[in-house]
């Protein structure tokens, strides 16, 4: 009686730790998705603020999907104009299927528009210390 009891027990503990393992495998995949999502998005905002939120549907599709090694995920990039002298509010999508459905990632900013000369070179007057200006000599 003690030896099928023993096992009986070892049996559920057994069955308990393989689904926690099984669970935890699942969730850290959910969250390495979540979190290539979340470069995705910040990755198009960056490129939005660098070519101009005027620009950049002339230079780029402002839907789609990505090139390998993220070709699991779709983009979509919203740039509304609010208004004369108002930033241009700027809204970035990134969705993967999951399952039966869809999961999605999405960050919002505002982005003024780029003034003056696009070819301009644009440096500091001064070399920047950066280093020095953390530390007293």
């Amino acid at each position: 009686m003690d030896v099928i009891l023993g096992a009986l027990m070892l049996g559920v503990g057994l069955t308990v730790i393989v689904s926690l393992a099984s669970r935890s495998i699942s969730l850290q995949a959910q969250s390495q998705r979540q979190l290539t999502a979340a470069w995705l998005v910040d990755e198009l905002l960056a490129m939005v603020l660098v070519e101009g939120p005027v620009s950049y549907p002339k230079l780029y599709t402002t839907d789609g999907r990505f090139d390998f090694p993220f070709e699991d995920y779709e983009y979509e990039v919203q740039i509304d104009d609010i208004g004369l002298r108002q930033p241009f509010r700027v809204t970035a999508f990134v969705r993967w299927s999951h399952g039966a459905g869809f999961r999605q990632v999405q960050a919002q900013t505002f982005i003024a528009e780029r003034l003056g000369d696009p070819n301009q070179v644009r440096m500091p007057v001064e070399p920047i210390d950066r280093i020095g200006r953390y530390y007293d000599e």
